[in-house]
């Protein structure tokens, strides 16, 4: 049995738990919010770990929880952008416009990411950016791992439909 340890196994899922937090709240303060009342939560709970199968997905399963227990009590969504892009120098013109495109399309993304249900929207982070596996994320979302695909493919048509649309349309 392998023994627990909070600085080496529950402090370094700290990123991991903002990204979900983040994409649940869409809130950098509320994210950090989160991930230090889950880590409190966990650490309350250390006389338990030797019990607990997958830490990571206890804790994650916890963060869940948690934001989603914050924007019930919040009563609205507080949508903002996920992330800042950075910027790097560009050379010339051409290159700025391209990258001012690149830039448009990606937040383009994000907020269609973020307008999916929640469920859609954590299937889609713990698969695609936490590159979970289908079993751990219906585990720490406690649903079948055919909802957790059902859930992927359903928020990626949906991205992908609008997307388009707006690709085509200009909107």
């Amino acid at each position: 049995m392998k023994t627990i340890s909070f600085r080496n196994d529950i402090l370094p899922l700290k990123n991991v738990l903002y990204r979900l937090a983040l994409r649940i709240t869409l809130s950098h303060e509320d994210a950090e919010d989160v991930v230090q009342d889950t880590l409190m939560k966990v650490w309350s709970r250390r006389n338990e770990w030797q019990q607990i199968d997958n830490i990571e997905a206890y804790a994650l399963t916890a963060a869940r929880n948690i934001a989603l227990d914050k924007m019930k009590r919040a009563g609205v969504n507080v949508t903002s952008p996920l992330s800042t892009l950075t910027s790097t120098p560009v050379e010339n013109t051409t290159q700025l416009e391209e990258r001012i495109i690149e830039q448009d399309r990606l937040q383009f993304v994000r907020n269609l990411i973020d307008q999916l249900p929640e469920k859609q929207r954590s299937c889609m982070q713990l698969r695609d950016v936490e590159e979970k596996s289908y079993k751990e994320i219906a585990q720490i979302l406690n649903i079948s791992e055919e909802q957790v695909k059902v859930n992927i493919f359903r928020a990626r048509q949906s991205i992908k439909q609008k997307f388009k649309e707006a690709d085509e349309y200009g909107l």
